[in-house]
């Protein structure tokens, strides 16, 4: 295990129970922050490691579970003492294309290497949290970690595709959580929470999300250029209330960007879509 903070904790606090773990984490090199990190070690009953070497010596599986900042140098210095044949599962929360980069140095050094994106929270699920794997390998990868106790689900072959649907899945989760708060606070300090709650209730589409995302992109086809104008008055009426008004200008420049492209509605979300992409690619090279 490489890294040990809230989810390298949750995991190994899991398979402790079956296998041997050893892991490492760089706050152990730390005085303030180690006698808590080896405290930590000693009450889930791993061992812990004073280097990744050590940590990494005759494993079979490693899971690399650090700060997304960290994932590539993460990979190297694993890189200098992986065992041949081990299998490296980078759980980390990255880019497809940092996925790819660290997967070219582990596979250097004659490793095994897993994209391997958590698509829920770690806690309180821990071991049983979903797991999205893509890999050359995906089918034998995900039976070695389902057999330590994971519920990992194969995403294809290829390094990245497992981190492309997190990523873009964060898109609306952590996106929709930046709204929640620009719009909340700002009900909360105006005093009209329960009254925009209670719309929103009222407003609210039932369906999945490709028929909301059908419905939202008409609107913004249609409509995009007299909402970014609201959304302008709306980054003015945060201002009032001396707030910030991030999400609402760029809610602003994206309804702009699509309604100006003066596309006419299309009937379902492929068509649309294919529209869309097509006329912001179009966009695109002109600007170039």
């Amino acid at each position: 295990m490489i890294g040990f903070g809230e989810a390298g904790t949750a995991f190994a606090e899991g398979l402790a129970r079956t296998v041997h773990v050893r892991a490492y984490d760089i706050k152990t090199t730390d005085p303030a922050a180690a006698p808590a990190m080896r405290e930590a070690y000693r009450r889930l009953g791993i061992d812990g490691a004073a280097t990744p070497a050590e940590a990494l010596a005759s494993a079979d599986i490693v899971i690399s579970v650090v700060t997304a900042d960290q994932a590539i140098a993460a990979a190297a210095e694993a890189a200098g003492s992986i065992r041949p044949g081990a299998l490296y599962c980078d759980f980390n929360s990255v880019a497809p294309a940092t996925k790819r980069r660290a997967a070219a140095v582990i596979e250097g050094a004659g490793a095994v290497y897993a994209d391997v994106a958590v698509m829920a929270p770690v806690l309180p699920k821990r071991l049983s949290v979903p797991l999205l794997v893509s890999s050359p390998d995906v089918e034998e990868i995900c039976a070695r970690l389902q057999a330590v106790g994971f519920s990992p689900r194969p995403a294809g072959e290829a390094v990245g595709r497992a981190s492309t649907i997190k990523m873009l899945r964060s898109v609306m989760v952590k996106g929709i959580e930046a709204l929640t708060a620009e719009c909340f606070l700002a009900c909360a300090r105006a005093g009209v929470a329960d009254e925009v709650a209670a719309s929103l209730d009222a407003s609210w589409k039932e369906g999945g999300w490709l028929d909301r995302t059908d419905y939202n992109l008409d609107r913004m086809m249609v409509h995009g250029v007299r909402r970014a104008a609201e959304m302008e008055e709306v980054a003015l009426t945060l201002a009032d209330l001396d707030l910030p008004s991030d999400m609402a200008e760029a809610i602003s420049a994206s309804q702009r960007r699509i309604g100006a492209l003066g596309l006419e509605a299309a009937e379902g979300f492929d068509l649309k879509a294919e529209r869309l992409l097509g006329a912001l690619a179009k966009r695109q090279r002109e600007a170039a």
